[in-house]
């Protein structure tokens, strides 16, 4: 029996990058007619011209930002004309932090630390573009967090109407909005939406069949051979189209194999998926409370200690009260945050009809697995 234990120098990772949310394989597979309509809108700058704009909406783990990185990757190849630029919103959700990343990639630098206003990074910007007459694409990923922090008109308006004050410049926008509440297009003001004109490409939800093909393809270049068995990856796919995401089915199988060498196995078992499930299944969770501000990591904390001490839904204003005395935020503040944990689908905020109207709170999550991401330290 000794010889089947792992090694403390072995592993079951052939490649453990595969596993990665952010790994782009160089084989992927169900999103051709995607992938080529986005060719299509982008085929302008290639040849000097402004790129086509283009949301691409979609279900979280639908494949959407790996198809864009793909396409930017062979931008990258093919032509210096064209020049891309991905932005992370959940990170950069700031005009200033957008046009920051934009100034790196064009210059090659970051803008000066302190004392550098907007309209100076964006004329550096703009006169690089001129001086090697390029085409900028800008991907804007998780696009829907610019509308939670009301700063998409800021960040799109000097982007599409560049041209106006910048003769020569063209500039293109991806936006990829994973928020299947919003409509980007008609969220944007007047002035906005006269020059943005998206077109929308549709990425929808794998199948199974898909789910399965993609996790196995995965395994094949992840994992060493017989280390996942036909019978465990029909859990792990289970488990995946339960959760609607595969981001979910790829972190858990990174978190079984680990999980088997941690047992010194040198296959997984079905524990180790169900343990990794516990896990992974708060993937969605773990990302958006990545995007918070440390005031609305602080606000969401009190709402889930609030819930965990009283399982049912929750007057808003007492939260409010319960809140204010841990973080002494003001009720048009505490109420915008509310409003934005609802459209990030972090709680349920709803109305009863009764004496007025009531409106009422209750956390999409378990309280104690909320606290558990925001703090870890905290106890229930």
């Amino acid at each position: 029996m000794k010889k089947n234990l792992l090694m403390w120098d072995e592993t079951l990772f052939r490649d453990p990058e595969v596993f990665e949310i952010d790994y782009v394989p160089e084989q992927f597979n169900h999103r051709d007619a995607q992938i080529t309509e986005l060719a299509f809108q982008v085929k302008p700058g290639m040849r000097g011209a402004r790129p086509l704009n283009t949301i691409c909406r979609g279900l979280p783990g639908t494949g959407k930002t790996t198809s864009v990185r793909k396409v930017l990757a062979e931008i990258e190849e093919a032509t210096k004309k064209l020049v891309p630029v991905y932005i992370n919103c959940q990170i950069d959700n700031t005009k200033f932090a957008i046009f920051s990343q934009i100034y790196r990639r064009v210059t090659g630098h970051p803008p000066p630390a302190s004392g550098t206003s907007f309209k100076q990074v964006f004329d550096a910007i703009a006169r690089v573009l001129q001086r090697e007459e390029q085409v900028l694409l800008v991907a804007l990923d998780d696009a829907n967090y610019l509308l939670y922090e009301n700063e998409i008109n800021q960040v799109l308006y000097p982007l599409l109407r560049s041209h106006e004050a910048y003769p020569g410049v063209r500039i293109g926008v991806i936006a990829i909005v994973s928020d299947m509440s919003v409509t980007l297009q008609s969220e944007v003001d007047a002035r906005v939406a006269s020059v943005f004109r998206p077109t929308e490409i549709y990425f929808p939800p794998y199948s199974e069949e898909e789910v399965h093909g993609i996790l196995e393809e995965r395994v094949l270049q992840g994992l060493y051979p017989n280390v996942l068995r036909p019978d465990t990856l029909d859990l792990v796919v289970e488990q995946t189209m339960k959760s609607g995401d595969l981001r979910v089915g790829i972190d858990l199988l990174k978190r079984a194999a680990l999980n088997a060498e941690k047992g010194a196995r040198r296959s997984v078992e079905r524990e180790d998926v169900c343990k990794a499930y516990e896990v992974s299944r708060y993937l969605h969770l773990a990302f958006s409370l990545r995007a918070l501000k440390a005031e609305e990591r602080e606000v969401l904390a009190g709402i889930a200690e609030m819930s965990a001490r009283d399982d049912r839904e929750m007057n808003a204003g007492d939260v409010y009260r319960f809140v204010k005395e841990q973080v002494g935020v003001s009720y048009t503040k505490y109420y915008e945050m509310i409003q934005k944990f609802d459209s990030m689908r972090l709680l349920n905020l709803h109305y009863r009809q009764g004496r007025g109207r009531t409106r009422l709170i209750s956390l999409r999550y378990d309280p104690g697995r909320v606290l558990e991401h925001l703090r870890p330290e905290q106890t229930i």
